[in-house]
């Protein structure tokens, strides 16, 4: 099928990459977008947006972006870090005193960041309209004892990766962390990227769709499922309403370590602006946080036994692993359920990319893995 955009000359094997998944791959709508030193040199898009009318994906198709929203946390954070108003290493009851509860009283904005800090899940049974009001998940969250002593151990923090830090970085604020980063990240760069979708912006969004090919479900009352579902408040990774990841009224709340939504301009612009900054603005993450952020704190099994699937985390990031080829160790980013949407940066390279999908990732899934491998060929990184 005819795909739309552009990619600048010594990019072409990219648009023919995203050619292929639509023509080999099972693509149904999405867009992918590279930046290299901060200029924009793909700008590719196409296919479906919405599987039950045909409506086209745009340039400016914003979708669900799951867990990708934790990137945009994370380098939220990490201005904060820059300008010495959070200190990663602190305590985080120094910011938010309710917290030292039941033996949180160690656990550290960064043991979050890396997925080690013992409370993956917020185990108290919420509902989904305590869910999106935020106050009833910070309460429940202070209530929570870790599971295991903080620090020592990786379980992946599904949602409290973004309620425990989006907290912090309220408390330190005064915002939210969706108000937060469109305040001081979003607006200034006009990014198709929110953390609390607008109501105007919903009618535009691509529908997911769930992913051919996908396996059995692990079991509901694993604790990695308990976690992505907050103990069955919410699918996974089922898309319709009246609660899956389709659901207007999902996108529109603060979910911001799942629930972001972005078009691939928007991330990819996010990730250049922070590896080397955009439009001749100083970049938004200085080499020295880079390079802290890039430190691997986390990974393997999880301490409930859940496989290691190759992952391995720094502050805040996926980094170069086998789960996620990048380029190279100074590569960082997210990715969304399924490895359907990704975006990462790379300031050796000068990178920032994105991929946006509206068909959820599934076993033998290639779509991403085929756009960053033709990526690392075009910017000569191996």
């Amino acid at each position: 099928m005819r795909t739309n955009g552009e990619a600048d000359e010594g990019f072409g094997p990219v648009a023919d990459e995203f050619a292929r998944n639509f023509t080999e791959r099972g693509e149904l709508g999405a867009a992918v977008a590279v930046f290299v030193d901060g200029r924009k040199v793909v700008d590719l898009w196409g296919g479906t947006a919405d599987d039950r009318t045909g409506r086209p994906w745009e340039a400016d198709t914003p979708v669900p972006v799951m867990s990708s929203g934790k990137g945009i946390v994370s380098i939220s954070a990490l201005v904060l870090a820059q300008e010495g108003r959070l200190d990663l290493d602190a305590p985080m009851a120094a910011y938010w005193p309710e917290f030292a509860r039941h033996g949180k009283e160690r656990i550290t904005t960064r043991m979050v960041l890396a997925n080690t800090a013992g409370i993956p899940l917020v185990e108290r049974k919420l509902t989904f309209q305590e869910l999106t009001a935020w106050e009833p998940v910070i309460r429940a969250l202070e209530e929570q004892p870790p599971l295991y002593e903080p620090g020592t151990a990786y379980e992946y923090h599904a949602h409290v990766f973004g309620f425990a830090v989006g907290e912090v970085i309220r408390r330190i604020t005064g915002l939210t962390p969706g108000a937060y980063f469109r305040t001081t990240i979003g607006d200034a760069l006009g990014l198709g990227t929110w953390i609390g979708v607008p109501q105007e912006e919903v009618p535009r969004l691509a529908r997911l769709v769930e992913g051919e090919g996908r396996g059995p479900l692990p079991d509901a009352d694993l604790l990695p499922i308990r976690a992505v579902t907050m103990n069955g408040a919410l699918v996974f990774p089922g898309v319709d309403d009246p609660h899956g990841w389709n659901s207007p009224a999902l996108l529109t709340a603060e979910f911001p370590g799942a629930g972001a939504v972005s078009t691939a301009r928007g991330l990819a612009t996010l990730y250049a602006a922070a590896a080397t900054g955009v439009d001749g603005a100083p970049r938004l993450l200085a080499a020295d946080t880079v390079t802290d952020a890039v430190t691997e704190r986390s990974g393997g099994a999880s301490w409930s036994g859940f496989p290691d699937l190759g992952a391995r985390w720094g502050t805040g990031f996926l980094v170069d692993c086998p789960f996620r080829r990048t380029l190279g160790p100074r590569s960082f980013g997210n990715d969304g359920a399924g490895g359907a949407q990704f975006a990462f940066g790379d300031d050796e390279f000068g990178v920032g990319f994105a991929y946006t999908a509206n068909r959820m990732g599934a076993r033998g899934d290639e779509r991403t893995e085929r756009l960053v491998a033709a990526v690392r060929g075009c910017v000569g990184a191996g």
